[in-house]
């Protein structure tokens, strides 16, 4: 059974159950989470970022919205469906391409924020009007 461990920035701007539900999402594409899998009780997700219990289960009832977890009483939270592709899979090629484009960044003396800003900006210029698809 793999686990996530939500991490909570509370400078970021971002609300911190939508943090939860990107987080989980996120895990759900790179394939860390996989259908079966249990997602931290709220009890947990509490004592490991000291939010509000009430935060988790919003972000909890948003992702079974979505389809993509299911509520098991007395058992907890599970994920019904991936989101990973094989091309972002840990050993895909581009995982690789981006791995050896990321290490050439911080030779070149690039820190988290250029690179971040970086990459959002090619993201937007090639991918900004191309719609999500439906995985």
């Amino acid at each position: 059974m793999r686990v996530i461990e939500y991490r909570i920035d509370r400078r970021a701007g971002v609300a911190t159950y939508l943090q939860i539900v990107q987080q989980t999402k996120q895990a759900l594409r790179l394939g860390l989470l996989q259908p079966g899998d249990r997602l931290p009780t709220a009890k947990e997700v509490v004592a490991a970022t000291a939010i509000n219990p009430n935060t988790v289960l919003k972000a909890y009832r948003e992702l079974e919205r979505e389809g993509l977890v299911e509520p098991r009483p007395g058992l907890g939270t599970f994920v019904r469906r991936s989101l990973a592709r094989p091309e972002s899979a840990a050993g895909s090629p581009l995982r690789a391409e981006l791995a050896a484009w990321m290490d050439r960044a911080r030779e070149a003396g690039l820190d988290r924020e250029d690179v971040a800003a970086l990459f959002a900006s090619v993201l937007d210029e090639r991918l900004g009007d191309v719609p999500p698809t439906a995985n």
